[in-house]
């Protein structure tokens, strides 16, 4: 989907842009290809920079209600200096690097319902317009599929992903939201949990995995939130048993009353191959979310495989990203 577009604030007569990505999902940490192609208007221009946004929706909450909008997660420099003729017909090639806590956006091919773009900004002799916004694919990296792998493995069923505005205490987050990844519980932990959310943390080194179960009251007591943090390495990834990994993460969070402490450095494992952090829902600051856009996606059965649940919901999937980016391309053309 690529939007091109006159830039208003630039004038009538003005170059436009036309931002083509390379095909092909992302990693995060990875490497964004593509090219800013221009096309030169009425009169010569110079053409001070051209700039790429990295965008995502996110909900935050506000006077105790949840709100959505937009977040920028990154800003690059691709090119600038030059004169564009009248006319003249131009492509620029680019390559960034992702922020290594980007989103994933999809799992096995499957939209998650997580929304990314790419917003193409063009400095003009002192005037800026904000060209098209170009949606952004994220898959997982090795550890984030293993993770959710295992997790379908174990029998946890996707229920929706979400980006939420805000920091986890007590981690290494870098970016200005954090994504959340519902699950509804196993059979075997039904009665301990009523829902399970899984953060991926990921830096150059390794990731920080946050799981967070919602766990229900007993009769003379109500539920309450307990999370668990684990650091894990790149390395080695295909070489761990991860389904052995993961319940042994989700029996130690549902055996623990509240005890809290930081995960060990990366290298230093347990004989698991992961570190072992868990305490109170305070974690996330008193924060809970809910589901993110409506998306329903089942789990396959063998593990994570996932699967639209009705063509409804994957019509509402589409137009919800549709909305965004067009609706964003609207309020920057009325500016």
């Amino acid at each position: 989907m690529v939007f091109k577009k006159l830039l208003g604030a630039l004038g009538v007569g003005g170059p436009t842009v036309d931002t083509v990505l390379d095909p092909g999902a992302v990693r995060p940490g990875g490497s964004l290809t593509g090219q800013v192609h221009l096309k030169g208007g009425s009169a010569d221009f110079d053409i001070e920079q051209i700039t790429l946004e990295l965008v995502a929706r996110v909900e935050a909450e506000h006077d105790g209600e949840e709100t959505e909008g937009v977040a920028a997660f990154g800003r690059f420099a691709v090119a600038g200096g030059f004169r564009l003729m009248e006319g003249e017909q131009r492509s620029v090639p680019f390559t960034v690097a992702l922020p290594w806590e980007t989103p994933i956006t999809q799992l096995y091919g499957q939209a998650l319902g997580i929304v990314l773009g790419v917003r193409t900004e063009l400095a003009v002799a002192g005037a800026k317009g904000k060209g098209d916004l170009d949606p952004l694919t994220i898959a997982p990296l090795p550890v984030q599929e293993a993770v959710l792998e295992a997790l379908g493995q174990l029998g946890f069923g996707f229920k929706a992903a979400d980006l939420e505005y805000g920091h986890i205490r007590g981690t290494g987050q870098q970016l200005p939201f954090y994504q959340e990844i519902e699950l509804a519980p196993a059979p075997q932990y039904a009665h301990a949990m009523r829902e399970l959310e899984v953060t991926f943390l990921a830096n150059p080194g390794g990731m920080e995995v946050v799981l967070e179960a919602d766990k229900p009251g007993g009769f003379f007591s109500s539920g309450h939130d307990v999370v668990n943090r684990h650091a894990v390495s790149h390395e080695g990834a295909d070489q761990r048993d991860w389904n052995t990994v993961v319940d042994a993460w989700i029996r130690q969070m549902l055996a623990s009353h509240g005890h809290h402490s930081a995960p060990a450095p990366y290298g230093h494992a347990d004989p698991h191959g992961a570190h072992y952090s868990y305490g109170h829902h305070d974690d996330h600051g008193g924060h809970r979310s809910g589901p993110g856009m409506g998306t329903a996606i089942a789990a396959g059965a063998a593990g994570l495989a996932v699967g639209v649940a009705g063509g409804l919901v994957a019509a509402e999937v589409v137009d919800e990203v549709g909305d965004f980016f067009e609706g964003d391309d609207e309020g920057d053309e009325e500016a």
